[in-house]
């Protein structure tokens, strides 16, 4: 066992300077980056068919390209602007045709079935002069990634080992995309921040994203402190995440961080539930360790941005005068949706129909922030059927095994990033869907494992 857990983190080192240096070399070179994102979905498609996913080899491979998605996008490495959730899609289709699903799959494929309807609907009521097609993908992408997903992962058992590297596969492109961002913007004193989003920390890409993906981030490495025992490897998560903490933070946009927060403290209820009496006083030590890279992280960040960041967090504005709005804009944007699905309870005003209706009744063209919101003014009863599909079927699971340490937090993020972000990126549907996973530890738990339907 500690020669696999030194094969394991020998591997997780190589694999982390191999991608600061990616961050590098795309910073350098940037004409190179549809290049190589085209070259690793590839390669992903490769590894994936010849192995026939025996080792959950698509599960990794979509992982690392939900991880990728913002990066990519804002560095032009996609050919077309939903290509991460596309590949997505197409790597959990490819892994299920090799190891198929669980039987008890039903509610997903029904929630899959719900999202259609709306389609007929959008295409009957769009304006003569709407991009059909560009606005349903853009609104159906989200949903459908997070339906295969969960087809994919509900009542799938996999080895608590191959499930850390699921995990690693999502961290890894978000540390170089964070290496792109710090020699980017390496340094907050001589630039123009904006207290609504800082784009000049973001590349000049959605700060919103990039916040929701760092948060992410954050969490990973945060929990890699409990479930990995070892000092050389804890240390350098450490570092790693005061480093994406503060690159998290000094964004601006505030949804990323206060879920990161929420899913660390979810992690942590089960974690030190289940923890046996012996690691108790190991676990503290690192909880409070946590808690000062959490102070640290506040404190450079307030210094490297003269206080601006205490406004921002308090619903300030640049004099220091609080604002009215906290939502910044985002609870008008639900009383529209919320007034459409009013109007049109039954089927709804149709898929990608919510920003020609906002257009039309606001006078601005802005896509949802709320996913709950959209599948109500959209999909209208039947988002509500779809709504109540995807909260109550992972609870069920969970009650009946309650095996899982990342459960809560990975559906507390899923929640918490649709409401604040909807779901323009494939994240938040592909972590729903790891929440739904059967992780064997095959050390305790043999028998109920050989029980567990593949």
């Amino acid at each position: 066992m500690k020669e696999f857990h030194y094969i394991n983190n020998q591997f997780y080192i190589k694999l982390l300077l191999a991608h600061i240096g990616y961050g590098f070399l795309i910073y350098s070179l940037p004409f190179l980056a549809k290049t190589i994102s085209i070259f690793i979905i590839v390669f992903f498609l490769f590894i994936i068919i010849d192995r026939q996913n025996k080792g959950n080899e698509a599960l990794m491979a979509a992982a690392y390209i939900a991880g990728a998605e913002v990066f990519y996008r804002q560095t032009g490495a996609l050919i077309f602007y939903e290509t991460g959730k596309y590949a997505v899609i197409v790597f959990l289709i490819i892994g299920m045709f090799f190891k198929g699903t669980s039987s008890k799959t039903v509610p997903y494929w029904l929630y899959l079935l719900i999202l259609f309807p709306g389609v007929l609907i959008a295409s009957l009521n769009f304006s003569y002069e709407a991009e059909v097609r560009k606005l349903i993908a853009f609104n159906l992408a989200g949903p459908v990634c997070l339906g295969i997903s969960a087809l994919y992962c509900y009542y799938k058992k996999i080895k608590k080992e191959d499930f850390q590297r699921v995990l690693l596969m999502l961290l890894m492109p978000l540390i170089a995309q964070a290496i792109y961002l710090f020699l980017y913007t390496p340094s907050m004193d001589q630039v123009r921040i904006g207290l609504s989003g800082n784009y000049a920390a973001t590349g000049g890409y959605g700060p919103n994203q990039i916040s929701t993906v760092f948060g992410m981030a954050c969490f990973l490495l945060a929990t890699r402190l409990f479930t990995i025992r070892n000092k050389i490897i804890n240390f350098i998560d450490l570092i790693l995440l005061l480093f994406l903490g503060y690159r998290a933070v000094i964004t601006f946009s505030r949804g990323g961080i206060f879920t990161a927060i929420v899913c660390i403290v979810c992690f942590l209820i089960f974690f030190y539930y289940k923890q046996e009496v012996r690691k108790i006083q190991g676990t503290n030590f690192r909880i409070f360790v946590v808690f000062l890279i959490a102070v640290a992280v506040w404190f450079i960040s307030s210094a490297q941005t003269g206080g601006l960041i205490v406004n921002r967090y308090t619903n300030k504005d640049a004099a220091g005068q609080l604002k009215e709005d906290i939502t910044t804009g985002r609870a008008e944007l639900i009383s529209t949706e919320l007034t459409a699905f009013y109007k049109h309870p039954v089927f709804g005003i149709g898929v990608g129909k919510g920003i020609e209706y906002r257009e039309e009744n606001l006078g601005i063209r802005i896509a949802s922030h709320n996913e709950i919101s959209r599948l109500l003014a959209e999909h209208g009863i039947l988002g509500i059927v779809a709504l109540i599909i995807l909260v109550f079927v992972p609870l069920i699971f969970w009650f009946k095994f309650k095996n899982n340490y990342y459960f809560l937090a990975f559906v507390a993020f899923w929640f918490l990033t649709i409401n604040h972000s909807a779901m323009r990126i494939a994240l938040p549907g592909f972590i729903y869907g790891l929440a739904l996973l059967y992780i064997v530890d095959e050390k305790k738990d043999p028998v109920h494992r050989k029980r567990l339907a593949n």
